[in-house]
């Protein structure tokens, strides 16, 4: 008994002793690694929301597509997550953050990740930035997907998002994060208003002309085929956007919390504002309706995510959905476009109200009109630009190219009937 006690006592106190003998050494390390674990913990976690939100448009889109074409568009926004992530890899990151040239573009320092590793980026780990960022690509192009959804090629998609991604993505995104001349110039794009949303929306505008009407439009009906797929979507994409922008505080710190409350809050607004004005206009609010919303308030915040504050994300949130629903409902038929899954409206239209509202209401780290800086508008003005023209300019020639290479459209037969089985050979309904 008494032996037993003694080494009880032992242990209580050498054991303590000995991890207190450890820790100097391991803060030490810590220290001289430059690596913060709980801004890695944070990002590794913000990587796994932004990939979330892939599946999660594939859902949001995949709902409102008629259920011929539901899997074929489930397979675009899939295929994405696989084809992009092997691009950034190999050629997109340093594209994107290598070494500058001439403002413009990244150079190839950094060419299938040479000199990418586990070593210190800020105060996390340079794998864990260069993954976190894929993420964005990734989603970037599967955004523009919704416009020509029910009648692109599968084959000329694939083509097309591995160039475009090249093209445009990835020049834009050096601009704003990667030490090029809009970020240089100071312009405000905390988690891509302006590199994610602006570029994919008027890109989507340019295929939905390029391409053309589907058949029928708009004359037949062609109802959203499951609409509780949507929401389903529309949660996951309020989920992942918690990682999207949190995340690209790139720290676990008060500035991820406020952009964690922004993006909350904006999306509620925008939510309600769709929804009240439908509910005035029509008499009925509608679920695809809140939605749409919620999906404009999150892309309107995106790029004052962190640096607005909370009444101002209201603002910001109703702008977003007040704006984007016009541009759906009115704006659309009178222009006579096709874009199916209103991606220019929602991602285009939102991301340049978010990018030019972020300089009217920037209080946090940077000042807006608002604030005292009228000034902080003419590089939000030269982004939003700037982006429009890069993005319609290369989207125009490479589908005119394409088309005339390998064709952009399925066939009459294969659209009607439906991308499932014209480019799948499969089914999403076997009753």
């Amino acid at each position: 008994m008494k032996r037993h006690s003694v080494v009880t006592l032992a242990g209580h106190v050498l054991i303590p002793a000995l991890l207190l003998a450890l820790m100097p050494e391991t803060v030490h390390a810590a220290e001289e690694t430059g690596i913060d674990t709980g801004n890695t913990a944070w990002i590794l976690v913000s990587t796994a929301l932004v990939m979330l939100m892939t599946p999660g448009l594939a859902f949001f889109y995949s709902g409102m597509v008629r259920k011929k074409n539901f899997l074929g568009t489930m397979m675009q926004s899939f295929f994405m997550l696989c084809l992009i992530s092997i691009q950034w890899v190999l050629w997109g990151y340093t594209l994107s953050f290598g070494a500058d040239i001439s403002g413009f573009i990244g150079g190839l320092n950094y060419l299938g990740l040479s000199g990418v590793g586990p070593e210190p980026n800020g105060t996390i780990p340079h794998l864990l930035f260069m993954m976190f960022q894929g993420m964005f690509a990734v989603i970037t192009v599967a955004l523009i997907t919704g416009a020509f959804a029910e009648r692109m090629k599968f084959s000329a998609f694939v083509v097309f998002a591995i160039i475009w991604t090249t093209l445009v993505y990835d020049p834009v995104c050096h601009w704003v994060w990667g030490g090029g001349w809009l970020g240089n110039d100071g312009a405000l794009d905390f988690a891509g208003g302006t590199v994610v949303h602006i570029s994919s929306g008027i890109s989507a505008l340019v295929a939905a002309v390029v391409i053309g009407k589907r058949r029928g439009y708009p004359g037949e009906s062609m109802p959203p085929h499951n609409l509780g797929l949507t929401l389903l979507g529309t949660g996951l994409l309020w989920f992942g956007w918690f990682g999207f922008n949190g995340g690209s505080a790139l720290a676990s710190d008060g500035l991820a919390a406020l952009a964690f409350v922004t993006t909350n809050t904006a999306a509620a607004a925008a939510a309600l504002t769709w929804v009240f004005i439908e509910w005035a206009l029509r008499g009925k609010p509608t679920a695809l309706g809140a939605a749409s919303g919620a999906v404009a308030g999150l892309v309107a915040i995106t790029p004052g995510a962190g640096f607005v504050g909370v009444m101002s994300s209201i603002l910001i949130g109703i702008g977003g959905g007040a704006f984007c629903f016009l541009a759906v409902e009115y704006l659309k038929p009178l222009l006579g476009y096709d874009d199916s899954l209103d991606v220019f409206g929602i991602h285009g239209v939102g991301g340049i109200w978010g990018a030019l509202a972020t300089g009217l209401f920037a209080s946090v780290g940077a000042e807006g009109v608002f604030f005292g800086n009228p000034g902080q508008m003419i590089p939000q003005i030269k982004g939003v630009v700037a982006t429009i023209v890069l993005a319609a300019v290369v989207t125009f020639v490479l589908l005119k190219v394409l088309d005339a290479v390998m064709g952009l459209r399925v066939t009459v037969e294969e659209e009607s009937m439906g991308l499932d089985l014209s480019q799948h050979g499969e089914s999403g309904y076997n009753f």
